[in-house]
C-alpha cells in the first residue's frame, strides 16, 4: 500500500525484530450491499494517523515506542473466500512471531479471517464484536465470507459477546446468543452493562470493533450508518476495563468509509487504534516513562553536585 511507518514514527520504532505491536491494512470491499468505499478506509486512517499527536494525555505515555511494524497490505481480492485466506494466513503468521497483531479493514468480512487466527492460537478466546449489526447470518448473496456473516463463525467456536447491537435479520435470532448480546437501546438504559459484560468473558479476548457501531453524529462515514450508537468517552470507558482485566490478544477496526468532505471519521478512526494500543501497553508505558523520568532526575541532581564541587 505504501513504504512509509505507521503515523510517521520514527524508522528505531517502526523495524519488523524490535516492534512489539504489528499493523496489517486489508483495503477490501468485496461484499458491501450499501455503500461502497471501505478499501479506501486504511489509506484514509493511515493518512489520520501522521497527523495525530502520539503523546496520550490520559494516560501520559507514547504507545509507539512500543513499536509498531506496518505490514504490507493484504490486497487479495479475487474473491471472498481467498481474502479470508490470505487475512487469515498472514495473521497467524504474525502471531506467530509472538507479536501484538493489529488489523485495519475494509469491510468486516475480513474479521472472518483474523478471527480465526486468533481461535486458533488463543484457547479459550472470547471474541467481543462492538457493531450496530449483528452479522450472524451463515451465508448472504452466495458466500459464507460476507460482511454479513462476519462473526457467524465465531459464534460457532469461539465465546461470542455481542455490544450495540441495532439492526439485525430475524433469522439472525435463531443464532444469537441472548444473554450476550447488548442491545443498544439497553445500554442507554442500564449502568451495569459494562460490568455484565466483562462478567461474561474469559481471559483471552479479541476484539472486533466495526466503527458504525459509534453513533453516525460522532462517525458517519461507515457503509452502514445506524442511529443509537456508542459515543466517545462511554466507549473508551468500556475498552479501558476490557484491556485492564481481561487479556486482550489483538484487535480489528473495520469499515471506515471515508468521505472526501469529512474528515473527522478518519481521525476519529486514527484516535480509537490509537487508544486501544495505549491501553493494552498503558502500564508498560508508564513504567519506561517512570524509569525514565527517575534517570532524568537522578542526572539533573548530579549535575547539580558537580556543579556545586566546582564551585565551592
Amino acid at each position: 500500500m505504501q513504504t512509509k511507518t505507521y503515523a510517521g514514527i520514527p524508522e528505531k520504532y517502526a523495524k519488523l525484530d524490535s516492534s512489539k505491536i504489528v499493523l496489517i491494512p486489508v483495503p477490501y470491499d468485496g461484499t458491501s450491499t450499501w455503500q461502497k468505499g471501505a478499501d479506501k478506509g486504511p489509506e484514509a486512517f493511515l493518512h489520520a494517523s501522521e497527523n495525530m499527536e502520539l503523546y496520550d494525555i490520559e494516560t501520559q505515555t507514547e504507545v509507539y515506542k512500543q513499536g509498531v511494524f506496518l505490514a504490507n497490505a493484504v490486497t487479495e481480492n479475487s474473491s471472498p473466500e481467498t481474502m479470508v485466506n490470505a487475512v487469515h494466513k498472514a495473521t497467524k503468521n504474525y502471531i506467530k512471531r509472538n507479536k501484538f497483531v493489529t488489523i485495519f479493514g475494509g469491510e468486516h468480512s475480513i474479521s472472518i479471517g483474523t478471527i480465526r487466527a486468533f481461535n486458533e492460537c488463543f484457547d479459550n478466546l472470547t471474541v467481543l464484536h462492538i457493531d450496530a449489526h449483528a452479522d450472524l447470518r451463515k451465508e448472504y448473496e452466495g458466500s459464507a465470507c460476507n460482511h454479513a456473516c462476519a462473526v457467524y463463525e465465531a459464534s460457532q467456536t469461539t465465546n461470542l459477546i455481542q455490544v450495540g447491537i441495532r439492526s439485525m435479520d430475524i433469522i439472525e435470532k435463531t443464532v444469537m446468543d441472548h444473554d450476550k448480546t447488548y442491545f443498544a437501546h439497553e445500554l442507554a438504559q442500564d449502568d451495569a452493562w459494562m460490568d455484565s459484560a466483562l462478567d461474561q468473558m474469559t481471559d483471552n479476548v479479541f476484539i472486533t470493533f466495526d466503527l458504525d457501531a459509534l453513533d453516525p453524529s460522532i462517525l458517519p462515514s461507515t457503509g452502514t450508518p445506524e442511529p443509537g450508537g456508542l459515543f466517545w468517552y462511554e466507549t473508551l470507558e468500556f475498552l479501558k476495563m476490557v484491556f485492564e482485566e481481561k487479556n486482550v490478544v489483538g484487535f480489528d477496526i473495520v469499515e471506515l468509509c471515508p468521505n472526501e468532505n469529512e474528515k473527522s471519521s478518519d481521525f476519529l478512526a486514527a484516535k480509537l487504534y490509537y487508544k486501544m494500543l495505549t491501553y493494552k501497553f498503558m502500564e508498560e508505558d508508564i513504567e519506561n516513562t517512570y524509569e525514565s523520568n527517575f534517570e532524568n532526575n537522578n542526572n539533573e541532581i548530579n549535575k547539580f553536585s558537580k556543579f556545586n564541587d566546582d564551585e565551592y
